[in-house]
Order: C-alpha cells, then sequence, then structure tokens
C-alpha cells in the first residue's frame, strides 16, 4: 500500500482542514441555538460535536474563530454571556434549512426567518429550541477550552444537559428507544458532503463485550490468511465463543458436492453463509478444508 505522509506544519491550513474533516466522518451535525445578553437568538450548525458522557449527560461541539478575521462566531459569543444553549439534531427533513443557518449573516439577523425554522420556547433555558428538530437538548455551559488563539482554532463548549425533547415518531414501539430509520440522521463529510442515515445505511453489528469470543488468533491459518474472505468476513466469524468441532461440521461437509470440496468453494459458501447474517455455519464451511481436506 501506498501512503502520503506529511505533519501538519508541512501544509496549508486549509488543506489540513479538509484532509480532518474528510477522514474523520460522518459527523453529526449540532444545530445549535443561543441569545445573546440582549435575547436577540442566533442558529447555526456545527459538525465537530459529540456526545461525552451519558452520567452525567454531557455533549461537546467546538466553534471556530473565523477564518480571516480571527474572530468569535456569534454562537461562542452569545454562549459566553448566558451560560446556556440548545443543541438541536439534524435529520434528513431539515438538512436544506440548516445549511441556510451557516451563512454568515450580520449580527442580529435571524438564522430562523432566514432558513424557516421555527423557535420554540425552552423549559429550563432562554435559548429557543428548534420546533422542526426531531430531538432537541437544553443545555447549560459546563465550561469553554480555547485550543488556540489563530484564525480557524477551535474553542470546545462542554454542554450539561439539563433535559431532553424527543419526538415520539422516531422511537420504538415501547417509547424507550430511538429507532435509527425514524430519526433518519445527517451526517457531515468532507467539503459540500453529507451522508444520510437510513435502509441500507444502518448496520446492525451486535457484539458481546465480554472476553468470550475466540477471535482472530482462536481460527486457523488457512481461515485468516484466505484469499477468497475479507477481514470484515473473518471477523464476523472470529465473534464466535466457540469453534465448531469436526463432529458438527461433518455434516456439511457430507452433504458438498465434489466440485466445492476445496478452499475456495468452501470459502465461497462461508460467504453465502455469512450473507443470511449465520456466522456459524459460515464458520462451519471455512472450517471444512481445515478438518477434510
Amino acid at each position: 500500500m501506498s501512503f502520503i505522509n506529511f505533519s501538519p506544519q508541512e501544509i496549508d491550513n486549509k488543506d489540513m482542514h479538509q484532509f480532518l474533516v474528510g477522514a474523520v466522518s460522518p459527523r453529526p451535525i449540532a444545530l445549535v441555538s443561543s441569545v445573546d445578553g440582549d435575547g436577540v437568538p442566533n442558529l447555526a450548525p456545527y459538525s465537530f460535536f459529540n456526545a461525552l458522557s451519558s452520567n452525567p449527560p454531557m455533549l461537546a461541539f467546538s466553534s471556530n474563530l473565523k477564518t480571516g478575521e480571527n474572530k468569535e462566531k456569534d454562537t461562542l459569543q452569545n454562549i459566553k454571556q448566558t451560560k446556556n444553549c440548545v443543541v438541536n439534531v439534524v435529520n434528513y427533513e431539515i438538512v436544506r434549512q440548516m445549511t441556510l443557518c451557516s451563512v454568515a449573516y450580520k449580527h442580529g439577523v435571524s438564522e430562523f426567518k432566514k432558513s424557516g425554522l421555527s423557535p420554540l420556547r425552552s423549559d429550563l433555558v432562554d435559548s429557543f429550541r428548534v420546533k422542526e428538530s426531531p430531538v432537541q437538548f437544553e443545555c447549560t455551559v459546563h465550561s469553554i477550552i480555547a485550543l488556540g488563539n489563530e484564525a480557524g482554532a477551535s474553542n470546545l463548549i462542554i454542554c450539561n444537559i439539563l433535559k431532553m425533547h424527543v419526538l415520539k415518531s422516531i422511537l420504538t414501539d415501547n417509547l424507550r428507544r430511538i429507532d435509527p430509520n425514524k430519526l433518519d440522521a445527517m451526517g457531515r463529510l468532507g467539503r459540500s458532503n453529507y451522508v444520510r442515515v437510513k435502509g441500507n445505511n444502518i448496520i446492525e453489528m451486535y457484539q458481546s463485550i465480554k472476553p468470550n469470543c475466540i477471535g482472530f488468533d482462536g481460527l486457523p491459518v488457512s481461515i485468516q490468511k484466505s484469499m477468497f474472505l475479507s477481514g470484515h468476513q473473518i471477523a464476523e466469524m472470529a465473534s464466535v465463543e466457540t469453534l465448531p468441532s469436526k463432529e458438527m461440521v461433518e455434516e456439511i461437509y457430507k452433504g458438498l458436492k465434489e466440485r466445492d470440496k476445496n478452499l475456495e468453494g468452501c470459502h465461497l459458501m462461508a460467504i453465502d453463509a455469512l450473507n443470511t447474517k449465520d456466522k456459524v455455519d459460515a464458520l462451519k464451511f471455512a472450517l471444512i478444508p481445515e478438518y477434510y481436506l
């Protein structure tokens, strides 16, 4: 494999930014509502954003200093004054409206009006919620950490979650979990690219955190070094708790046609089994060359 290699000091800041956001993706988008000391609202999107803790419940996003101006954005100025904000989740339904909030309007211009999004009074903070957002977090500011003082440098804003508002229609039937297909969240990639988290983009991949899977090193070398299985496919089989015995594999082996009794044929049948989400049967097929050939 061939790589290009560089340290951040060796390339232009703009290029470094694009390499960073292109590689660290997709990123969730926080549509942050804030108010200044006079109660004037502001609404701006941030994709340097994530949850930090569930107990206590906390999240964080970072606000860069404006490129070329070395100036704080309105969100940061407002939060320093009022110590509160609302973080609204961006889904597909409002993503285009969200982009209108990223325009550098003059101070005092309402992004709510420009985007067509609706301000909704919060219960515990002064900042407004976005009515159309499926999930809204009312927050107070825990701390602000300046990561630099030049244009493009970030201020990390760490928030305490005081209250969540979750649209009922995006929940599972028991109202205790969020259904990712119903949420229809948007993620930010590099440049002007986004990803929609829905349908085939959602992959369920359960893995027990208990130390009881056999792992790569518990598989025979013929599987670990297979020319036909990908690392992803081998890892699926490596997630089982025990290696099937020769006796367990025998029934499958007896049912094989002679033309399939070879490494390639067995490993391709293992892939077919994985496609039907049967990793134990997949491992049985993959073990046939080890046990019988």
